[in-house]
């Protein structure tokens, strides 16, 4: 198993607006071979403005199909001038232990 974790810093007084780009988001991601299951994390520190998106998937291959569908083109065109302070970090591992399934 797969997880991916993109880190992003939110420009203070966005946060409410990231949240809602998130809800709003196409859900394409869902339907496509590997995935798994999809979470957004939001900081529990007042004023942190580091949220986390995290996708589980049952290979790197299938991270990588992702990566290079229409599906994928599609959810990332949507831009949000101002609504970052820099670009995401993206951070991939590989699990090699996990309660997941037992």
């Amino acid at each position: 198993m797969i997880l991916v974790m993109n880190r992003f810093k939110v420009t203070p007084g966005r946060e409410q607006d990231f949240e809602e780009a998130f809800k709003d988001r196409a859900g394409l991601v869902e339907k496509l071979p590997g995935f798994m299951s999809f979470d957004v994390l939001r900081p529990t520190e007042t004023g942190e403005g580091v949220f986390i998106s995290m996708t589980r998937w049952r290979s790197m291959e299938d991270f990588e199909n992702w990566t290079k569908s229409e599906a994928f083109k599609q959810g990332h065109s949507r831009k949000h001038p101002g609504m970052f302070a820099g670009h995401p970090q993206l951070e991939i591992y590989e699990v090699f232990d996990s309660t997941e399934g037992k």
